[in-house]
């Protein structure tokens, strides 16, 4: 495993969308396995989608508590509810702002092993799920703010 360098501002490929991955195989595993070990050496990462280590592939990394999620083509296919959150993101060190996400999502996906998996997630993961699926498709949170906040 090997830490990444992860894309930060205005950087270009935070803003492109991301490719499916056709294909699970050692490589893409070793991808998913670096950005976990980036992400958990990093202060306030709880999730990072492959965009952000300049991989653009459909690649996501979570862990909000209940352990660590490795997802492939993830896909929100239900929403529901509302929550107003702060956000903040790895690639905006430093910035946090309010931002509106679902309060519970239903995410497709397939595992490390590719086989299809879903995922109910609520409240702060499912907080982190829309905001790692927005990186894949080129959109950011400072894309979403409704109020800048500054966190102490």
């Amino acid at each position: 495993m090997a830490l990444r360098e992860i894309r930060t501002f205005d950087d270009e490929f935070l803003h492109k969308v991301s490719r499916r991955v056709d294909k699970v195989d050692d490589h893409i595993r070793e991808i998913l396995n670096d950005m976990a070990e980036t992400m958990y050496s990093t202060q306030n990462g709880g999730g990072l989608a492959a965009c952000q280590v300049g991989i653009l592939r459909r690649l996501v990394v979570a862990d909000m508590g209940q352990g660590l999620l490795k997802l492939i083509n993830p896909q929100i296919v239900e929403s529901e509810g509302e929550q107003l959150v702060i956000e903040g993101c790895l690639s905006y060190p430093g910035i946090w702002g309010k931002v509106l996400r679902p309060k519970r999502v239903l995410v497709k996906a397939l595992n490390e092993n590719g086989e299809n998996i879903t995922i109910e997630a609520f409240d702060e993961l499912a907080k982190c799920l829309c905001h790692e699926t927005d990186h894949l498709d080129g959109i950011l949170f400072t894309d979403k703010v409704i109020e800048y906040v500054e966190i102490k």
